[in-house]
């Protein structure tokens, strides 16, 4: 089973998917259904950010420092009050980073996909990245204790992403990493919201769930 599934099928996603779901008053599986999309196109972007050494010390930096995995164990708390501007705040900050000027395209495409409006859509990518940075930092201390540089966020992340090529029936979570097969989920999503790719967003989606 992977990570995000591990993740999203864990008390831990339960209280993740009850407290967005009730940021943008949206029903759970609504919300489950769009982070289901959401967390693997997040890890995605950073793993190809890691390519480079800068965007690897960057994330590094990041998980050292603030993103260390402790969030996942209060998320019962930081949807209410100013625990959740703050979790905004600081997930747009990630957001910036990770998918650049990317953003609006992604987001638009999960919104036409899950269904939710595009407000809402924003408000849940900023609130679940300071969660996958989490999930990171996590992960990187349990698989990397003794691995802290650049080659071992890298390393990580390749762990947390590379299930996909696991066996030929692919679940969801994992074909969304890698719509192609090529490492261009960010680029075909793009694609289709520019009008380049002529399928559509059903050309990018729908083989994920055997439906081309």
């Amino acid at each position: 089973m992977s990570i995000i599934n591990n993740l999203l099928g864990s008390d831990s996603g339960e209280l993740l998917i009850k407290g967005l779901s009730s940021q943008i008053g949206q029903s759970k599986s609504q919300t489950n259904h769009l982070m289901s999309m959401a967390i693997p196109v997040l890890l995605k972007a950073m793993q190809r950010n890691s390519n480079s050494k800068e965007g690897a010390s960057g994330l590094l930096s990041a998980i050292s420092n603030k993103h260390d995995g402790s969030i996942l164990n209060k998320l019962e708390n930081v949807f209410t009050g100013t625990e959740s501007t703050d979790l905004e705040k600081d997930g747009e900050k990630i957001l910036g980073h990770v998918l650049g000027q990317r953003q609006q395209n992604i987001q638009n495409a999960l919104s036409i996909q899950s269904g939710i409006d595009n407000t809402s859509v924003s408000r849940v990518l900023k609130m679940a990245a300071p969660v996958v940075m989490g999930l990171l930092g996590k992960q990187q201390r349990e698989q990397n204790a003794s691995n802290t540089d650049e080659n071992g966020i890298s390393n990580t992340l390749m762990s947390l992403v590379g299930a996909a090529s696991e066996n030929n029936n692919q679940s969801f979570f994992e074909s969304i990493l890698d719509a192609d097969n090529d490492g261009s989920i960010i680029d075909d999503v793009a694609d289709v919201i520019s009008g380049k790719k002529k399928n559509g967003i059903a050309g990018v989606f729908g083989k994920l769930f055997n439906k081309n």
